[in-house]
């Protein structure tokens, strides 16, 4: 339990590293809906070997949604008002988080990203805008290297191709590694449920991802890659994610940390509507020389 209530302070911690004092307003008003837990919006899909529990909201073209690790539905409730407004928002808790409780051992992008395109086929959604966050980002990229036909445009945010110090900040690796060394002394079957799924997410974290370069040369969508100037995520890591998808975007935020979706909630909601909206315009060598 004290092991999952640290890991738990820690992706709050994480996920606030480096924010500004102040958090631009979203623009949008979630009300009283409880996201996440919205029985009138909410359902299980017998999804790969579990219940996946899934919210969809609005009406129009598919959008999936994708929350970062220990997240979440409710992490994006600055978000699902603007976009139910315009797509149909479908969003779930991933394998293992929120509510959507898996028992067994192994966790990875891999699974998630295939649960994800199990979800769109029982929605009978043939192909969706993507927004992912963090984890929910790697996942995104996976989804258009593994699915390709699955997404329309992709937007992610706060994302990385490898667990180390390529990508992410040494301060972040002297958090997770110690904790992380500590869950591994304990054996599994001696672990309650909730130590297992605290150390799955742990181990997640530590362990993975790795995706080389040229899984990325692969994607074919239109792609917004977007960080944080003070993100968890390096900059140059991000930015070489942008510079290896052929048909992509770069986004960096000034004064922002890795919560781009909840700090600047507006100006993320209109900018990525924007690119999901206006066609994709090839820039040439002459053009940015010019």
């Amino acid at each position: 339990m004290k092991q999952l209530i640290t890991f738990t302070i820690l992706c709050a911690v994480i996920c606030s590293l480096a924010q500004p004092a102040h958090a631009q307003s979203s623009g949008t008003q979630s009300g009283k809906i409880p996201y996440g837990n919205n029985p009138a919006a909410g359902k299980y899909y017998s999804i790969r070997g579990f219940k996946m529990y899934c919210e969809i909201y609005g009406e129009g073209q598919p959008l999936l949604i994708i929350h970062g690790n220990g997240g979440s539905i409710g992490n994006f409730a600055s978000n699902i008002p603007y976009f139910s407004q315009k797509y149909k928002v479908i969003i779930a808790d991933s394998r293992a988080q929120g509510k959507s409780a898996d028992p067994g051992d192994s966790l990875t992008y891999e699974m998630m990203t295939d649960d994800l395109a199990a979800l769109l086929d029982q929605l009978h959604v043939d192909s969706a805008n993507v927004i992912g966050w963090s984890d929910g980002g790697i996942n995104g990229i996976l989804l258009a290297v593994r699915h390709p036909e699955k997404v329309k445009k992709l937007a992610i945010t706060g994302a990385n191709l490898a667990p180390d110090t390529t990508a992410v900040f040494q301060e972040i690796w002297d958090m997770v590694r110690p904790m992380y060394a500590k869950m591994k002394e304990k054996k599994w079957a001696d672990m309650n449920p909730m130590e297992r799924t605290g150390y799955k997410l742990v181990r997640l974290l530590c362990d993975q991802p790795h995706i080389p370069l040229s899984d990325l040369h692969k994607i074919q969508c239109p792609s917004l890659v977007i960080g944080g100037d003070h993100d968890v995520i390096k900059p140059v890591h991000t930015m070489l994610i942008a510079d290896n998808i052929p048909h992509s975007y770069l986004w960096i935020l000034p004064n922002s940390g890795h919560s781009t979706p909840v700090v600047y909630a507006g100006l993320f909601n209109s900018t990525v509507d924007d690119f999901f909206k206006k066609p994709y315009r090839e820039i040439t060598k002459e053009q940015r020389l010019n």
